[in-house]
């Protein structure tokens, strides 16, 4: 097990921020650590990353207490934080040097910067200054910063917040490829982003673990409470008319005369807005079913 949350719990003065948390993360997966703003996950990361201590419960970080043994278990974790202090004066290279001496390297140093560099892809780059860097290479060169002593876990808090969608690709193919040696306990905003690389979800909200398990479970569990139709007609009509078909929930107009179809129902309804069409003569040309999307359950859950 590579991380163990038990029962976590964390104060600041009057505010609780974690109230109970726990989970466990097996070795190497890719764990989508999700929430809305202010729901205690950057201070979960760095509790387990040792930066502040919990008021109460335990973390393990491959077996070992974290608390107990904040130093050792810094050389098993690997932590990009959201903000990604960088030294902005100093080279690429020069800045992975200082990196690699403070874990002590010695003589691996250079071939670790050179591994690091080819992995993240920042050979073009190597030898600029870093506030020289877009935000994509910065996110880069944190990620290697993170890697240098090769650490068995890795902390990303929203490494692909404020890239361009081209940049958010390229960091997300380097997550998922480090993700198979690793174990990676990655906070986003980013449902696609989620679904894409990530073998588990946990979501909180409010400090508590309000969901936990594989991507596609929970996904698939959801899929019985409920779904979407996307149908579209000839006519163009007017949404209160689809509330005449009790099992629907919620309207939306999607352009033209395409329209998403809300509906509780476990059951599938398809049939049943058919035999609307046809008694109100009505012409429909297409109708398609759609699970919930992550997205949805993330905001169900989060409300």
């Amino acid at each position: 097990m590579s991380i163990k949350v038990f029962n976590v719990v964390k104060d600041y003065s009057r505010q609780r921020a974690l109230e109970g948390v726990s989970f466990e993360v097996q070795s190497g997966n890719v764990v989508g650590f999700l929430g809305p703003n202010g729901a205690g996950k950057s201070t979960m990361m760095k509790i387990i990353t040792g930066f502040i201590p919990q008021t109460s419960g335990i973390v393990e970080v491959n077996g070992v207490n974290v608390e107990n043994q904040e130093v050792d278990i810094r050389k098993e974790i690997g932590y990009l934080p959201e903000n990604n202090p960088l030294y902005t004066d100093m080279y690429v290279k020069e800045y992975l040097r200082f990196v690699a001496n403070i874990y002590n390297l010695g003589k691996s140093t250079d071939k670790r910067i050179s591994e690091l560099i080819s992995i993240t892809g920042i050979g073009y780059e190597q030898n600029k200054k870093i506030g020289s860097l877009s935000k994509g290479y910065r996110q880069r060169v944190g990620l290697a910063q993170a890697l240098i002593h090769n650490p068995s876990v890795l902390i990303l808090d929203e490494p692909t917040s404020g890239l361009d969608p081209n940049q958010i690709l390229e960091i997300r193919k380097l997550i998922k490829s480090i993700g198979q040696e690793k174990t990676v306990l990655l906070s986003t905003h980013i449902m696609q982003e989620v679904q894409a690389i990530c073998q588990k979800i946990i979501i909180i909200n409010k400090g508590k673990v309000v969901a936990d398990g594989a991507t596609e479970d929970i996904i698939a569990r959801s899929k019985g409470k409920g779904s979407n139709i996307l149908v579209e007609f000839v006519e163009t009509l007017d949404e209160q008319i689809f509330f005449k078909i009790k099992e629907i929930s919620a309207v939306a107009n999607m352009g033209d005369n395409t329209w998403l179809l809300s509906t509780n129902n476990k059951d599938d309804i398809r049939p049943i807005i058919f035999r609307f069409a046809v008694e109100n003569d009505l012409t429909l040309v297409a109708m398609q079913q759609k699970g919930k999307q992550l997205e949805e359950i993330f905001q169900s859950l989060t409300k």
